[in-house]
């Protein structure tokens, strides 16, 4: 399999994961509050990834050339990644998951999904340039929030700005993924410090602000169970490892279709129900990442042509 083919897939997956996660993350919201939802929720998805860490720490890697990278790994920045991508996550987090306690779950992951836009900004800040199909598909996916999102007079719901809040640092959080692995630091154990990280952040805010009491918790178990193992544990490890084989911008775009799965998701099991002009916004973000896809395997496959024609010369 190609090697960003394999990470696309990653991303894909991890998209999917977390749009699913919003409707988890919204019921969860009846029992207890933010910060004690987060943290919980942040200790479990470290914990699932010890045992994971440590088998693949006993498999040969020689035989496995998806991660090969694995191998030689830089534990100063792995350790650094970790830290810095957990106080990010801590603040994306929080922002998020205040908004989603007075917005929809569908409305919440498409705000998010705004790192679509952030993310080129960002690079163009850094003198890393994207290309011009990108910037129409970045285009086409804004003109789809903005369907989404705004309402009749220009406002924006309280919940919407604290979500939007959380895809500036979501934006951050990928660029910051993007400078660690090119450290060729272990994605897994980034992953698993970055976890423990926003937990112990989430855990103090949780003790001075809120009253978490066992009875709340327990009765939002199963949510947590879902957000801490599926979208932190298994979607976060996802991303680093995706991150490794694709650029962030595509990263970014393919990831950006959890807002898709999460609109989906709170219309199936939450039965939260979309407008003309938000499903019309649904459809243009979805084409624009289609697009890019597209865009990056022809050019992929023109140039491999061009090389055997070359060769063959």
């Amino acid at each position: 399999m190609d090697k960003r083919l394999c990470g696309n897939i990653m991303l894909l997956i991890t998209a999917i994961i977390w749009g699913t996660a919003f409707v988890a993350q919204s019921e969860g919201m009846n029992y207890v509050e933010p910060f004690t939802y987060n943290a919980m929720r942040s200790f479990l998805g470290g914990m699932v990834l010890i045992p994971v860490i440590f088998v693949f720490s006993k498999i040969d890697k020689k035989s496995d050339k998806y991660f090969e990278k694995e191998k030689n790994t830089n534990l100063k920045y792995t350790v650094a990644g970790g830290v810095v991508c957990g106080v990010v996550m801590f603040a994306a987090s929080s922002f998020q998951q205040f908004g989603i306690s007075m917005t929809s779950a569908g409305k919440a992951g498409f705000i998010t999904a705004l790192y679509i836009i952030i993310v080129p900004l960002i690079e163009l800040v850094i003198y890393r340039r994207s290309s011009v199909m990108v910037w129409i598909c970045v285009s086409i996916a804004s003109a789809g929030f903005w369907l989404l999102c705004i309402k009749d007079g220009f406002s924006v719901g309280k919940g919407d700005l604290l979500v939007l809040c959380c895809a500036f640092f979501f934006a951050g959080h990928i660029m910051i993924i993007d400078y660690f692995c090119s450290k060729d630091c272990n994605g897994m154990l980034m992953s698993c410090i970055q976890f423990f990280t926003a937990g112990i952040l989430m855990s103090v805010f949780m003790f001075i602000f809120e009253k978490p009491d066992i009875v709340s918790i327990y009765n939002a178990g199963f949510t947590i169970l879902y957000a801490g193992i599926m979208s932190s544990g298994a979607a976060y490890t996802l991303q680093i490892l995706g991150q490794k084989r694709t650029d962030p911008v595509s990263a970014t775009l393919i990831m950006s279709l959890e807002s898709v799965f999460a609109a989906l998701s709170g219309w199936l099991i939450l039965n939260e129900h979309l407008s003309a002009r938000e499903i019309t916004g649904c459809a243009l973000v979805f084409a624009a990442v289609i697009i890019i896809q597209m865009r990056q395997t022809l050019s992929e496959y023109f140039k491999k042509h061009k090389k055997k024609n070359e060769d063959k010369i």
